[in-house]
């Protein structure tokens, strides 16, 4: 549809601010937060319309969502498509990088100005103890703590390739990069991994190691665009080549870790400090929430109507036999050990990004508890009744109507009323994949280890989970039938 639209546009019948708004999307990190802030209000100001996708849960999730048209443009690093994108295991030039790029439907536009390289930090008492100032004197102190992020744990120009390089024989383990640097405050851990702008370097008074064998590559950072971008989107962003120095950079991302300032006002004084005359980006609290909270419901509503109706009537069509029950439950059970990211991600090639995918994955992970319920409490209906019901005449319609339902109706509520809360809980990962909802405070409090805002998403999240207790207790109270209340009372 975009790139129809973007074709209609250069031939003169559309507007080419026509259709599809510019999806702008980010990883979730407080830098990448704020350049997608930038291009976003960069193109807002020059008169099109854009639609932001920020805190995508990191590189494979933002590539794969470019690749397949979700997103139009993200800022990507050189060293990471060098390293962990392409795989090319060594130095290469932005041309070649654009090169192997442009065959996959994709161009990096012009550098951005600096170089957000990783880094090695430690606490600064811990580097004065050990006189450490270079990486490869960590190989002679194995007891200090290492603790480092996810992604750089797995990544070829993370620790993987540092072990070989500088002859680590350990691995250490994973944490959140935004709680990291609140882990090193505490002194819970001695050394993490760190880009080399980060605001928190300041904050913390962290000292950055010496890669003393040039292990990491340039991490030049570059807007990574779709070939469909309409020209004048592309020559929007790249009024934005070479305006942010190491230095600006650094104090940008310390302006929104320990200044106060949000993304939105960070990126405006920006843009207006280089000319750009564009609105007050400033957000509204409360509209932040009501729209996340709107969103979450939907999301929950969709995928817990959707699994209940497909998971009771599953129920209903295989409990009487035996192994076709098990084999259902097998599988549903089989899902539930996929990690709820894992399957998110697996999502973005089939279903892109946004709300369809978090739906899909969510009604899979209600699956089981209704249909486990459902088929276990169908099965262990009384025979007596069972066989009452046959002796009457009744027909199978008839038996599933008065006997089996009614019976099976608490277990049922039940397991529904389980998929209900665990779908309100999984539902905050969905903001990893542009999902919206209360995930997204949670994502960006995380990235800025900031609690007040993962408290606006995690409150909420839990006042819906208590309102939905106390809503199936009345939908319980209405549903169950009556005679099995007058059963269930003491005499």
């Amino acid at each position: 549809m975009k790139r129809l639209v973007v074709t209609l546009a250069l031939f003169g019948w559309l507007p080419l601010n026509a259709g599809e708004p510019i999806v702008v999307a980010s990883k979730n990190f407080t830098e990448s937060y704020l350049l997608g802030e930038i291009i976003a209000q960069r193109l807002e100001q020059a008169g099109m319309e854009v639609d932001r996708r920020f805190g995508l849960g990191g590189t494979l999730i933002c590539f794969e969502a470019l690749l397949a048209g979700e997103i139009d443009v993200y800022v990507e690093y050189s060293g990471t498509l060098e390293r962990t994108i392409l795989k090319l295991g060594q130095r290469t030039s932005i041309l070649e990088l654009n090169e192997r790029l442009l065959s996959r439907g994709l161009s990096l536009l012009s550098p951005l100005g600096f170089n957000n390289t990783y880094a090695i930090a430690v606490r600064k008492e811990v580097a004065e103890e050990f006189s450490l100032e270079r990486i490869s004197q960590l190989t002679d102190y194995r007891d200090l703590r290492v603790v480092v992020s996810h992604e750089f744990l797995e990544r070829e120009d993370g620790w993987p390739g540092m072990r070989r390089v500088y002859g680590f024989d350990w691995i250490p383990e994973g944490i959140e990069h935004g709680l990291a640097y609140q882990a090193m405050a505490d002194g819970s851990i001695d050394i993490t991994d760190a880009y080399s702008t980060d605001g928190e370097l300041q904050r913390y008074d962290l000292t950055v190691l010496a890669d003393d064998k040039a292990f990491f590559p340039t991490y030049l950072a570059m807007p990574l665009i779709r070939d469909d971008l309409s020209p004048r989107a592309q020559a929007a962003i790249e009024d934005l080549a070479g305006t942010l120095d190491d230095s600006s950079m650094a104090s940008l991302n310390a302006s929104v870790v320990f200044e106060g300032a949000d993304f939105a006002s960070a990126a405006t004084n920006h843009l207006r400090s280089i000319g750009f005359d564009v609105a007050d980006g400033r957000s509204n609290t409360f509209d932040d929430l009501i729209r996340n909270t709107q969103r979450h419901l939907w999301l929950t509503a969709i995928a817990l109507l959707t699994a209940t109706v497909v998971g009771i009537v599953l129920a209903l069509a295989v409990f009487q036999v035996t192994w076709i029950s098990n084999a259902v439950l097998y599988v549903a059970g089989l899902l539930q050990t996929i990690p709820s990211i894992a399957l998110l991600a697996l999502m973005i090639p089939i279903f892109g990004i946004g709300m369809l995918p978090a739906v899909v994955a969510l009604f899979l992970y209600s699956l089981l508890p209704i249909v486990r319920n459902s088929v276990t409490a169908l099965v262990t209906v009384d025979p007596v009744l069972r066989r009452v019901g046959k002796a009457m005449g009744l027909t199978r319609y008839d038996e599933l109507r008065y006997v089996y339902v009614p019976l099976a109706m608490p277990a049922i509520l039940a397991g529904v009323r389980t998929a209900a809360v665990i779908s309100i809980g999984t539902a905050t990962l969905a903001a990893f994949i542009g999902a919206g909802g209360l995930g997204d405070p949670i994502v960006t409090g995380l990235a800025l280890n900031d609690t007040s805002l993962i408290l606006q998403g995690a409150i909420p999240a839990a006042v819906l989970a208590i309102a939905t207790e106390l809503m199936f207790e009345g939908i319980e109270r209405v549903l169950v039938p009556r005679h099995l209340k007058v059963l269930e009372q003491p005499r």
